[in-house]
This record gives structure tokens, sequence and C-alpha cells, in this order.
């Protein structure tokens, strides 16, 4: 077995498709619409194979506190190569506004690793 995709919502679809092509390499397929619902959502896909869903629906709001954790998922790991990429992207997402609240750090558990939010609040761990 493997996990095929993970999914996340978004109040922007092409504001977060930006974001993940632009910093992390992804590749959007077609947009996919249902009007009916007022569904509409990209498929992307990183170098490796993995796959984001990126979804919007009006009906679906927004948390209130984008910095805290909650329950449910907890982050996308991203590896960009070497500790030296983890740096290079930080520093450029931080100079580009985005929300750094760890690192980048050497955990207890020997990953050395940032956490970036995306537009979205999403917590992205950018690691070797």
């Amino acid at each position: 077995m493997k996990i095929e995709h993970i999914a996340i919502w978004t109040g922007d679809i092409e504001r977060l498709k930006r974001f993940y092509e632009t910093y992390f390499g992804a590749k959007s397929g077609e947009r996919y619409v249902n009007e009916i619902k007022r569904f509409q959502s990209y498929f992307l896909t990183f170098s490796s194979g993995a796959r984001l869903e990126i979804m919007q629906r009006p009906d679906i709001s927004n948390r209130i506190n984008k910095t805290a954790e909650y329950y449910g998922y907890a982050h996308i790991a991203i590896s960009v190569g070497s500790e030296e990429n983890v740096d290079e992207l930080t520093k450029k997402l931080i100079i580009e506004g985005y929300k750094n609240p760890e690192g980048p750090r050497r955990t207890g558990d020997g990953y050395y690793e940032s956490v970036i939010l995306d537009p979205d609040g999403n917590r992205i761990e950018i690691t070797v």
C-alpha cells in the first residue's frame, strides 16, 4: 500500500497552487470544477511522485488561529536534499514574508528541518 495523495482546503486555490509550484517545484494538473457543488481542485505532483490535492468550496471556513497546532494532520514534510537547501529555502521564504515558527534546527530525533506556514497557515516541514 501507499498513500495516494493528501488533500487540503483553501480559500484561494490559485494562490496556494502558485506557492507550491514556486517554492517546491510542484507540477499542477488541470483544474477540476464541479459547478453544482461549487467545488474546484488541482492535483499537484512533486518530483518524487507524491501528490497534494488543493481544494476550494465557498462553504468551507478558515481556522481562526492559523499559527496554533490542532487535532488532525500536523504538517507536510518536504525533503529538499541537503541542510544547505533547507537553510536557503527557509531564508527565501522568510524574506518573501512567510511565517517561520521553528528552525532551521536539528531535532532530538536527528532531523534537520525548519517549519514554514504556507499562505493558508498549513505547516510545512522543510527537511533534508
